[in-house]
């Protein structure tokens, strides 16, 4: 037997510990409409308990690449978005449990989730969060906790969605957009000509064009494939492509470049010319990009990654040339290691580097 009264101050909510994932996930797709999501990338998954028990489960993901209503609101300049959209996160799933449905128990969910997420995303992903978003269906809710926990509605959406083919070519379904800013100044501070060190979450990003998928595998042909002809299941320029496109987007560590290879639909993976099974096109494992990557010459791909810049690059009106002594890194002659590189002042860009 439930609890008829609910005490809201009796309400825990912490991240989902690696024992419980398989249970939330089960959970997730039992009762959540649209059912349960991979963990792929930034992604922190919520469970809310009452006297020991799961009343609620709520998911915090990777925002979304575009949204109108919602850039509007910010004001942030396009060439600046995509390197700070990992300040945004997307609560992706929330679903209160059958049995648990209380007055203020939903609010009551996303205030305490919202007092704890900017630490606990700062443990486990090394930088700040300062924006929340969320997209509701206006066919099933209105929005009405989000009202409730105070987040502020922006308007709707043009109703295209992410198909496995890209974009969908006519509008569906449009979603109402609320936002939640975890810190008073998290709109200025997105919106700012530069971000202060402190909220940096890394290189420069960029937002990769069809154009840039199909032509990355090409620069790549010429370097010999270190691997043994046989089980090569991965042409070796469509390995380093995609790890190249990966980084660009911001991704560092096999495990991300792996993730984000894994969330490529169906068109980008034909772009960067993917293997193709069983109709589908699959893309390498983390250990063939790892295997790829520490094995390939560097020369060889340092050479490859210059000739795509000097196509695809922006222009610099400045070059800054820096110098960097490696730290434990000693020559054959037992000479600690300089590193000089010539880096584009306006695209950030590293044009070459000498040792």
């Amino acid at each position: 037997m439930r609890e008829s009264i609910l005490l809201l101050e009796e309400v825990q909510v912490y991240p989902i510990r690696r024992s419980e994932e398989a249970r939330y996930q089960e959970l997730m797709q039992t009762y959540h409409y649209l059912g349960s999501l991979p963990k792929i990338g930034e992604t922190l998954w919520y469970v809310a308990t009452y006297r020991g028990e799961w009343v609620a489960l709520l998911s915090l993901s990777a925002a979304a690449w575009k949204c109108g209503v919602r850039d509007r609101w910010i004001g942030w300049p396009f060439r600046h978005q995509y390197d700070r959209l990992r300040l945004v996160a997307n609560n992706s799933r929330f679903v209160i449990l059958p049995h648990w449905r209380r007055a203020n128990l939903a609010s009551k969910v996303l205030s305490l989730c919202e007092k704890r997420v900017a630490s606990d995303w700062r443990t486990r992903f090394g930088h700040p969060l300062l924006l929340l978003e969320t997209f509701v269906d206006p066919t099933r809710f209105q929005g009405t906790i989000y009202r409730a926990a105070n987040w502020t509605y922006l308007g709707t959406t043009k109703g295209y969605r992410r198909t496995r083919q890209g974009y969908s070519t006519t509008a569906l379904s449009p979603k109402k957009v609320f936002v939640k800013p975890l810190q008073a100044n998290a709109r200025i501070v997105l919106s700012q000509p530069s971000l202060e060190p402190s909220y940096q979450t890394g290189a420069r990003a960029i937002m990769l064009s069809a154009e840039h998928m199909r032509s990355l595998p090409d620069f790549f042909v010429v370097i010999v494939d270190p691997r043994r002809p046989q089980g090569r299941r991965h042409w070796l320029p469509c390995v380093l492509a995609i790890a190249v496109g990966a980084i660009l987007c911001g991704m560092r560590g096999y495990k991300a470049i792996s993730d984000w290879a894994k969330s490529l639909g169906q068109k980008a993976r034909e772009r960067f010319r993917c293997r193709r099974e069983n109709r589908r096109y699959v893309v390498p494992s983390e250990s063939i990009i790892r295997d790829c990557l520490i094995r390939v010459d560097p020369d060889d791909l340092d050479r490859a990654l210059q000739r795509w810049n000097a196509v695809y690059g922006q222009d610099d009106a400045t070059l800054a040339i820096d110098g960097k002594t490696m730290r434990n890194a000693i020559d054959e002659a037992g000479h600690q290691t300089h590193v000089m590189s010539v880096v584009g002042h306006q695209t950030k860009t590293c044009y070459t580097q000498k040792k």
